[in-house]
C-alpha cells in the first residue's frame, strides 16, 4: 500500500478579507460541534458575515485591513 504525503494546512489571510484555509482541516465551534468543510474554506475575519463562521463577501468595502508579517532577517 502506497502511502501519500499529508500536505501541510495552510492559512492565508486576505488583504481586506477573509482568512483562506487549504488543507485537511476539523472546524469546531466551542461545543465541541463540526461544522462541514471542504478542502478550501474562507473564514470571515470582519465579523458581519451572515454565515459565520463562513465569509460571505459582506466585507466589500466594509472592511479595512492588510496585515503583513514580519521579515525575519
Amino acid at each position: 500500500m502506497e502511502v501519500m504525503p499529508v500536505e501541510k494546512t495552510r492559512i492565508q489571510i486576505m488583504d481586506r478579507g477573509p482568512y483562506i484555509v487549504k488543507g485537511e482541516i476539523e472546524l469546531l465551534d466551542a461545543e465541541g460541534n463540526a461544522f462541514a468543510t471542504k478542502q478550501q474554506v474562507a473564514l470571515c475575519r470582519c465579523g458581519l458575515s451572515e454565515n459565520k463562521p463562513f465569509c460571505d463577501g459582506t466585507h466589500r468595502g466594509k472592511f479595512e485591513d492588510c496585515v503583513r508579517a514580519s521579515k525575519v532577517l
